[in-house]
Order: structure tokens, then C-alpha cells, then sequence
């Protein structure tokens, strides 16, 4: 997945960063935001030996924009970066969340226009589309900015207070610190009056909507299937304008793989200057939760060549073709050294997803050949043995 990853990233020209596994705790307090989950209840932080207050990292963005300005990367011009890494969350492990886990996301630093907001989500979708997900939906909404936001949460404020005491603890206590953050509440008792909540549509300003219209305007120019979802408004207090979430039904309630949107004030609330931007994180460990329940109900695709070794003759003889295929195919070759009966071989390269096995035993050496059984469609053809190469290229002509 993380060579996926890569390749995809480098794809759409973003360049890899990397940042310190902990940082200041007062980094995540002004930049996430003292109101959110992760400040409050959820990070890890700890004094070092001078008193200092440290945090290990709870999200990556907040580093990211640290780095860039202590390192001058800004005044480069537009900025396009990506991490995979650990992420640390003091809070209850559920399905697909640990205390340490994974991220993948992307930040696009400089572009305030629609366009980069465009680019942002068509990544993330085409990272999940490309696993096959077919139930996966992009959800996206606009939250506002600085300028119609304070309007949006007045009206929030009128609906929730008269029933806040049928409100969750927690949705109770989020309503007069952040109220839209009571339109992200998952808790029973809260869903109705959510359902029924005003949506910032009906105050949007005019710069707010037209930038919102662009962004669904690329989506469907590039036959990006997209719901308009109200409710999405994110947990980080640094987020406006566009927000957006991927989810899937593989792992029931838990169904949120990807989110993101736009965070324009993040980097002068930092101490840097003006800079836009748009990013997402991904689950690592949620994603691949998903694809192990998916694969569960249908059959795993099949991909690689198992090489297998009747006797120590054929080993000794398969050992360099097999080093020649590592070389020459891009597809994994997979090989067990073990003397063992062609069954077991066979049950090995269903373990590895094998979709052929190359088979040489003594039978194979005295007629000068092989056999390639196609796992998946159980038929068998000879090839001749030869040098690596001579195998290797018999195999590219069949369409291995």
C-alpha cells in the first residue's frame, strides 16, 4: 500500500516530507485547536527533561506547516507534500484506530482557487478507487469562512439550545465552544435534532458559494461521483470552505477512510504568513481493514508466480530462474525452499495470492521443460527450460 502510495503521489507531483515522531504541545494547541478531541482528550504529552511540554504527534498537518516555515519552503513558491507515518491518539482503541497508527495524507500549500481543492479530493479518490471499494462515497460540503461561519453557528446555537438537555454529555458540552462540531456527533441521542439542524447553505457568502460551486463543477467535469452531505464539517478547528469525507460500509459503523478539506488560516495562526491550503489524511490501518473485509466476501484477485521445487535438483536448478524473474517481471515470484509434496507447494501459493505456479521436478528435467499451472483457471502448459532469460521471456510471450 505505501509503495501505492508513493507511486500515486508522485504521479500527481507531490514530494515526500517527514517530520519529528513529537513536537511542542502549544504547536497542536493553537493549531488544532484547545476545543478539538485531539487537545482535549486524546493527545500524549509529556514533560522532557527541561519542563518542557511535548506532545507526540497527533496529526500531521500542524507539523508539517511548522516545518515549512522554519525551513523557509513558503517563500519557494506553491508547495505540494505527502507523508506516511505514525500518528499517536491517547483514547480507546475501536475498529481500525490505535494508539499508534498510520496516515497517509497530502497538503497543497499557495493555491487559494478551487482548482487545488479539486486536486486534493481526485487523489484521495483515486487511491481508493484504485483498490476496487465499490461502495466508497465522497461526501463533501462547505463550512464557510471567517466571514459567514459566525452567522452559520448563531443559527445552530438557536436550534440546539432550546433542546440541549436531550443532547448527549458531549454534544452538551460542545455546544457553546463550537456548535458545528454537534453536527458531527455519531451518539444516538443527538441524531435527530441533527437531522434537523439549519445547513450553512442558507448563509453561505457569495465568495464561499461560488468557490463551493467550482469544486462540485470539477467533480462532475471529471465524472467524480459526489453527495452533497451537510452534516461533514470535520474535527479540526482549522478547517474552511471545503470539507469533504470518503467513506464505505466494509467496517459498519466505523465507515470513514479519508477527510480532508481546506485550512487557509492555519499557517498565519502559526506565525507565518498568508498561505492557503487544502489537504487530507487517510487511515493506513482503516483502509487495509476494509480491503481484508472485502476480500472476505469475494475471492482476493490472484497476482505473482509461486516457483516451485520438486527435489534438490530442481532446487538447485530453479534457484538462479527464479533470480532472473525477480529481476525481469513485475509481478512478485514467490518460491519455497523447503522439501515438500506438490500439494503443500500448491497450499503455500494460495496463502501467497499466487495466481501461476512454475513447477520443476525430476520428470521436468528429463523432457527439458516446465510446467505453468494457471491457479485460477486450473489448466496447465509446458514451457522449455532454459536460462533465466529464456524462462522469463517464454513467460512474458504468454502473458504472464
Amino acid at each position: 500500500m505505501e509503495a501505492r502510495i508513493r507511486e500515486l503521489a508522485h504521479r500527481f507531483g507531490y514530494g515526500e516530507i517527514r517530520t519529528p515522531l513529537f513536537e511542542s504541545t502549544d504547536l497542536f494547541v493553537r493549531g488544532v485547536g484547545e476545543t478539538t478531541d485531539i487537545v482535549e482528550k486524546e493527545m500524549y504529552t509529556f514533560p522532557d527533561k527541561s519542563e518542557r511540554s511535548m506532545t507526540l504527534r497527533p496529526e500531521w498537518t500542524a507539523p508539517v506547516v511548522r516545518a515549512a516555515l522554519e525551513h523557509n519552503l513558503f517563500a519557494q513558491g506553491p508547495l505540494r507534500v505527502y507523508y506516511v507515518g505514525p500518528i499517536f491518539r491517547y483514547e480507546r482503541p475501536q475498529r481500525g484506530r490505535y494508539r499508534q497508527s498510520h496516515q497517509f495524507g497530502v497538503e497543497c500549500f499557495g493555491y487559494a482557487g478551487p482548482e487545488a481543492d479539486f486536486e486534493v479530493i481526485s487523489l484521495a479518490w483515486e487511491l481508493v478507487r484504485s483498490y476496487g471499494i465499490d461502495d466508497a462515497v465522497l461526501n463533501v460540503n462547505s463550512i464557510g469562512d471567517d466571514a459567514c461561519r459566525p452567522l452559520f453557528r448563531e443559527s445552530l446555537l438557536a436550534h440546539f439550545r432550546p433542546h440541549a438537555a436531550q443532547l448527549s454529555p458531549e454534544s452538551q458540552r460542545r455546544l457553546e465552544r463550537n456548535p458545528l462540531r454537534v453536527l458531527d456527533s455519531k451518539d444516538e441521542r443527538d441524531l435527530a435534532l441533527v437531522a434537523t439542524a439549519p445547513t450553512i447553505a442558507s448563509v453561505l457568502c457569495e465568495d464561499c458559494r461560488a468557490h463551493f460551486s467550482a469544486v462540485t463543477g470539477f467533480l462532475e467535469a471529471a465524472g467524480i461521483p459526489f453527495v452533497l452531505n451537510p452534516q461533514i464539517v470535520r474535527g479540526l478547528d482549522y478547517y474552511t470552505r471545503t470539507v469533504f469525507e470518503i467513506t464505505s460500509g466494509a467496517l459498519g459503523a466505523q465507515s470513514t477512510v479519508c477527510g480532508g478539506g481546506r485550512y487557509d488560516g492555519l499557517v498565519r495562526s502559526l506565525g507565518g504568513p498568508d498561505v492557503p491550503a487544502v489537504g487530507f489524511a487517510l487511515g493506513i490501518e482503516r483502509l487495509l481493514m476494509m480491503l481484508d473485509a472485502l476480500a472476505r466476501e469475494g475471492e482476493r484477485p490472484r497476482s505473482g508466480i509461486q516457483a516451485v521445487a520438486l527435489g534438490a535438483r530442481a532446487r538447485a536448478t530453479l534457484v538462479p530462474i527464479v533470480a532472473e524473474l525477480r529481476r525481469t517481471l513485475a509481478i512478485p515470484t514467490f518460491v519455497d525452499f523447503d522439501e515438500r509434496k506438490l500439494l503443500a507447494h500448491l497450499k503455500t501459493a494460495d496463502r501467497n495470492g499466487a495466481r501461476y505456479a512454475l513447477i520443476l521436478g525430476d520428470d521436468e528435467l528429463t523432457a527439458k521443460t516446465m510446467v505453468l499451472r494457471d491457479l485460477a483457471e486450473r489448466s496447465d502448459r509446458s514451457i522449455p527450460l532454459g536460462t533465466g532469460k529464456d524462462v522469463a521471456a517464454s513467460l512474458v510471450e504468454m502473458g504472464v
